[in-house]
């Protein structure tokens, strides 16, 4: 394999059969079973990177069916995304947690976004015959129940398509170097495109959290739940660009996040 086909052909590993191909991604009767719920103020502050702020103490947890996934093909996963406001002062939204359950998207969700993604066994499915249950077992042991009253209350679509296409949505990816020191570390931000949305709606909601060495979504604790939503949608997940790199050097580093917290104040004034 000549030094000519390595550098034309390589995106993923392993080179010659890589685990996924390359992006866009288009996903049809995407599921989402989405609860918002209080949790402790200092907990989300210490886990949310800067330049990004807290925009709130809300937590979404999330259980996503994807039965038609194009180049993943079908499976499900579940996780936290925290409300944040932005350098540029926008409200944003940075996932903190996901587990699924397919190896093509944990190495290609990670690999190119950034997504913070770990093997597991995440269920969503109707239990009985009026309740959206999601599930999430990390190995043995459950970790997260949520429980909805099944298409209680009829949401507008319009407004459920303007929440997913317009938010921005950010990750912080992370890949090592030989020597395991950080060669990328940057603030990855993405957008979903082509969204239609074909039903929404919202019903009384519970989530129970249980704590857990490997998969800490117990770590932001349920205070109160204040809603849930369940959404069916098309969409595709776009490609990301760099919104900030933590591993320029210093001076860089300074007037870039002099320059992101400038913009805010502006864009906020």
């Amino acid at each position: 394999m000549d030094l000519a086909r390595i550098r034309r052909d390589a995106f993923a590993m392993p080179m010659h059969n890589p685990a996924y191909p390359r992006p866009p991604f288009r996903f049809v009767n995407r599921e989402y079973f989405i609860i918002t719920y209080e949790t402790d103020p200092d907990a989300l502050r210490a886990i949310v990177p800067e330049p990004l702020k807290p925009e709130n103490n809300l937590v979404h947890y999330e259980f996503i069916r994807m039965p038609d996934s194009s180049g993943f093909g079908d499976y499900t996963e579940s996780g936290q995304v925290i409300s944040v406001r932005d350098p540029q002062g926008r409200l944003a939204n940075y996932t903190h947690s996901m587990y699924l359950d397919d190896e093509g998207p944990i190495a290609g969700g990670r690999e190119i976004w950034g997504f913070p993604k770990k093997l597991a066994r995440p269920v969503l499915a109707v239990d009985g015959n009026d309740t959206l249950l999601g599930t999430l077992d990390y190995g043995t042991q459950r970790i997260a129940t949520g429980t909805m009253g099944y298409k209680h209350h009829v949401l507008n679509n319009e407004d459920e398509r303007r929440k997913l296409a317009d938010t921005p949505n950010y990750l912080l990816k992370i890949i090592p170097h030989v020597d395991g020191t950080a060669r990328i570390c940057e603030l990855v931000r993405f957008y979903l495109r082509d969204v239609t949305v074909r039903g929404a709606w919202s019903g009384p909601a519970a989530i129970e959290l249980h704590p857990h060495a490997l998969a800490p979504v117990a770590d932001l604790p349920v205070r109160r739940v204040v809603g849930a939503r369940h959404v069916i949608a098309d969409l595709t997940l776009d490609i990301g660009e760099v919104a900030f790199d933590y591993l320029a050097d210093a001076s860089n580093h300074g007037a870039h996040r002099g320059a992101a917290l400038g913009e805010a104040e502006t864009e906020i004034a």
